[in-house]
């Protein structure tokens, strides 16, 4: 399995990078994870518009599923006609919250892509091995672990403080975390996670590589860094575009 970041900035593009997406790649399958804001765009250096299998959304906010309607539009438009169908897991009501941003009905929304409704369990995806589960934000919002051939990854998504983060991140070689907050007076607890709770996070789940993602504008991300090493003591780096692994 190789995992590409396509996009990592938190809540709006920055100039140097998308809003959330990355790219899981095995056995000649591709799975979206996430398409925010500028995401399609930055994804095509990594995957053509007709080389995409299957989408998965973590939830509804725009940074990290507005891109789906841009995406619709180039699955009909292009050169050669429809392109196929291809499924988009979501929560609940993702082509009706969805379609409307695009001056689409739901039914034209779900001529281009198969919708299915995520839930916490487990599930075949290609060849991926996947769990879910609800972790800790304001609308109803999935983590995700994924597996392949003895390797795994775990994705937060947007999270407060969640039990069921470190429980999907369980010995995960690698966990591509939110730290959208520095520690300060006033943080929200049940919306995002500081750099240093991503580390404690980590460091329960005993996972063995912390990336850092869902990066703001206005975050100094070496006090990111400085804030996760003092609760992790592994591998621990930032998420940038273009970054792969296993390196």
């Amino acid at each position: 399995m190789r995992v590409t970041v396509v996009g990592c900035a938190g809540s709006f593009p920055r100039a140097e990078s998308a809003a959330s997406c990355y790219l899981l790649e095995a056995e000649g399958f591709r799975l979206v994870i996430d398409l925010g804001n500028g995401a399609l765009g930055a994804l095509q250096r990594y995957a053509g518009i007709a080389d995409v299998d299957a989408i998965w959304l973590s939830h509804l906010h725009a940074d990290h599923c507005v891109d789906l309607g841009a995406y619709a539009v180039a699955r009909h438009y292009g050169p050669d006609g429809d392109l196929p169908p291809i499924p988009v897991y979501g929560p609940r009501g993702t082509a009706e919250r969805l379609s409307p941003v695009f001056g689409l009905v739901a039914e034209e929304l779900s001529e281009r892509f198969t919708f299915r409704q995520l839930s916490a369990g487990k599930m075949e995806l290609g060849p991926f091995a996947i769990s879910t589960d609800h972790v800790n934000h304001p609308v109803e919002t999935f983590g995700i672990r994924v597996e392949h051939n003895g390797w795994s990854v775990a994705y937060s998504a947007d999270t407060g403080e969640s039990a069921a983060l470190v429980r999907l991140a369980e010995g995960a070689d690698l966990l591509l975390c939110e730290a959208s907050f520095l520690d300060r007076p006033g943080n929200r607890p049940d919306v995002h996670l500081s750099a240093r709770q991503a580390g404690q996070h980590a460091a329960k789940a005993g996972v063995g590589e912390l990336v850092l993602t869902h990066l703001v504008a206005w975050n100094d991300p070496d006090l990111s860094l400085a804030e996760a090493a003092g609760a992790f003591g592994g591998p621990l780096s930032l998420a940038a575009p273009g970054r792969c692994w296993p390196r």
